[in-house]
């Protein structure tokens, strides 16, 4: 688990700009970034097991959201040959058998590439493939047009990796108009100095961060 450390003064420069107080549930959407056996299962390309000690935190989440009558979203990294889903070649050294087995992974109808069988996927949750870093990065556009579409104006994230693809969603999604809470303690890095550095640079610019509690609370939860 995460030892985070959010400064007292980020955490005040941050109101200036993203201080949340309250959850429109009919306007609000809980993002769950990547939440995959690939980045999450021992010996997958990006095992990591402060990924796996968040999974009861963002499942309580989901929960809530879906109790409060919020939007479930998952999204799910994605790999494509196809244009214009393709990454740069240049940002694949496929002769490394590492990227090999991690693109593998990441390929759909992978094993890897499906949600984690821990996650406790609602009937009524989209799932979302992406492939970019940001969810809103995606040439298909799937997310922003989910979103619209639902007159969402405020979106909670959670998931993996906090400084990569959660960071990435949270800091896009601030610069399109939404309000983004990032459930800190809902979110795994590799490392506490990655996960850190990312909530403080949220918390000064892009985002509310809060803990799980603190939200569960907003939806009408105890926790």
């Amino acid at each position: 688990m995460h030892k985070i450390d959010l400064p007292g003064w980020a955490v005040e420069r941050g109101r200036y700009l993203n201080d949340f107080h309250a959850i429109d549930p009919a306007h609000t959407a809980l993002v769950v970034v990547d939440m995959q056996s690939a980045f999450l299962s021992p010996g997958e390309a990006f095992g990591n097991p402060h990924a796996m000690d968040i999974i009861p935190a963002v499942n309580q989440l989901a929960g809530a959201m879906r109790d409060a009558g919020g939007q479930v979203i998952w999204t799910r990294q994605t790999v494509s040959d196809d244009p214009p889903l393709a990454m740069a070649p240049w940002q694949y050294d496929m002769s490394d058998p590492h990227v090999r087995d991690a693109v593998a992974a990441l390929r759909a109808g992978a094993r890897a590439h499906d949600l984690h069988p821990a996650m406790e996927v609602g009937p009524d949750d989209i799932v979302i493939d992406k492939y970019r870093y940001s969810a809103f990065a995606c040439p298909a556009g799937g997310l922003h047009d989910t979103l619209r579409e639902r007159g969402v104006e405020m979106l909670v994230i959670a998931g993996t990796l906090t400084n990569v693809c959660c960071e990435s969603t949270a800091r896009d999604a601030y610069m399109r108009g939404y309000k983004v809470i990032v459930a800190g303690d809902a979110c795994a890095a590799v490392s506490d100095e990655e996960h850190n550095a990312a909530l403080l640079n949220l918390r000064i610019n892009f985002a509310d961060v809060k803990d799980t509690f603190g939200i569960l609370q907003m939806l009408g939860k105890e926790g």
